[in-house]
C-alpha cells in the first residue's frame, strides 16, 4: 500500500561474462582479505565491462583501471579492473562513461583488452567492492553472463 515507504534495495549484477568467485579467491591480499571492502570477483571471458548496479558514476580513475559508482540507495561501489593494472597508466582500457552519468545494469562502462593485460603479465580479474559495507552475502562459484542478477543487498 505504501510502497514509497519501502527502502530501495541494491541489486548486484555481473559486470561481465565469466566465472563468479568469492573475493577470498582473488590473488591479491588487498582484495582477498577485504581491505577494500567486501564484494565479488569475476574471472572474465570477454573484454566488455558493464555496470554491476543501477546508479551514478562518481569517479573514473585517470588510469582507467577503476570506476566508482553510487547506487540509488547511496551505497558506494568500486569496480576494479584487474590486479596491479594501475601500473599500465590507462593502456589496455577504454572507458565509455563520465562522472555524473546515470547507469543501468546494461550500461557498457569500459572495455579491457585482456590480451594486452596478459602480454603485460597482469591478472584480469574484475572486482566489485562495497567499501562501506560490513555484511555481505556468501558467493558461490558459477558461470555468469554480463548483467545477470546475482543477489540483493540490504
Amino acid at each position: 500500500m505504501f510502497s514509497f515507504l519501502k527502502k530501495k534495495k541494491t541489486i548486484l549484477y555481473s559486470p561481465a561474462n565469466g566465472q563468479l568467485v568469492p573475493l577470498s579467491k582473488v590473488e591479491d591480499p588487498v582484495f582477498s582479505q577485504g581491505m577494500m571492502g567486501p564484494g565479488i570477483a569475476v574471472l572474465p571471458s570477454s573484454d566488455d565491462i558493464y555496470s554491476p548496479v543501477e546508479g551514478t558514476v562518481t569517479n573514473v580513475f585517470p588510469t582507467k583501471h577503476a570506476i566508482g559508482l553510487k547506487t540509488k540507495d547511496n551505497k558506494e561501489v568500486l569496480l576494479h579492473f584487474g590486479i596491479d593494472t594501475v601500473e599500465l597508466k590507462g593502456e589496455g582500457f577504454e572507458v565509455f562513461v563520465d562522472v555524473d552519468d546515470k547507469v543501468q545494469n546494461d550500461t557498457l562502462l569500459a572495455r579491457m583488452d585482456r590480451a594486452y593485460l596478459k602480454e603485460q603479465e597482469k591478472d584480469d580479474t574484475l572486482m566489485v567492492l562495497f567499501p562501506e559495507e560490513k555484511e555481505f552475502p556468501n558467493v558461490e562459484e558459477k558461470d555468469v553472463k554480463a548483467s545477470d542478477e546475482l543477489f540483493e543487498l540490504d
